[in-house]
Formats: C-alpha cells, structure tokens, sequence
C-alpha cells in the first residue's frame, strides 16, 4: 500500500475556467470516454493564464459536481469525457451572451453555487426565446 499526500490547495472556484474547461473537453474528439487524457500542462487543455495546479483544482471540482469523468492523483487528474451533467450545464452556458449576462448578475455576490449559476443561466436563455 502506497500512501500519498493531498496538496492543500485554497482557491476560489474561477466560473470562467471551469466552462473553459467544459468547452475544451467537449470540443476534443479524444475525450469521448474511450480514452485518458493525461494533461501535464494546463495548455494541453487550451488553458492560458492558469497555473498546472488551478487547472487541476478546477478539473477535480468538476469531477466531484459529476461533470467530468476523472482519474487519478497528478497535479492534473487524467480526464475521460463530460458527463450527462456536464453537458446540460455546458448547454446552459455555452452562449457567450448568455455567458455574460449571467455573470452580471451574479457579480455583486461573493460567490454562487454552481445549480444557481445554471438557474439564471436558463432564465438567460428562456429571455431570449421570449419563454416565461
């Protein structure tokens, strides 16, 4: 037995960089659960402007939500596909206006669970289509 110690990593969840993220692994023809994406680096995932170490915070993040399926302990957790989950709220907010308009209304508050991210997200979308 092999035992291995868990970084202590404190950040604030980066909503822009977990639909990048989303966005990528959609987008990557590999990742459609045939195979392990092992990203050493966050530009192997069409990340600039993070750190290995964000990246992979966020990547766990998203596993944990069920969005991505992940494996492993690397800076980077191995990345498989996008979940059932992933993709309804990537749908949500693949829109960059419906991107943007959900973030500002969101950003006056110091923080906003994922599930009302999306719920504003769909009010986005329902305003659009002149839905009520």
């Amino acid at each position: 037995m092999q035992l291995r110690e868990c970084k202590n990593i404190e950040m604030k969840r980066d909503m822009d960089l977990v639909r990048d993220l989303l966005l990528h692994v959609e987008s990557d023809p590999l990742l459609d659960g045939t195979h392990w994406l092992h990203a050493d680096t966050p530009s192997e995932l069409g990340i600039t402007g993070h750190s290995a170490d964000e990246v992979g915070y966020h990547v766990n993040l998203l596993g944990e939500a069920g969005f991505l399926r992940i494996m492993g302990m690397e800076t980077i957790p191995a990345i498989s596909k996008l979940t059932w989950e992933g993709h309804e709220f990537l749908d949500n907010i693949r829109d960059q206006g419906i991107w943007s308009k959900t973030k500002e209304r969101i950003k006056g508050l110091p923080s906003v669970a994922i599930a009302v991210v999306a719920e504003i997200a769909k009010a986005e979308i329902k305003a659009k289509l002149g839905l009520p």
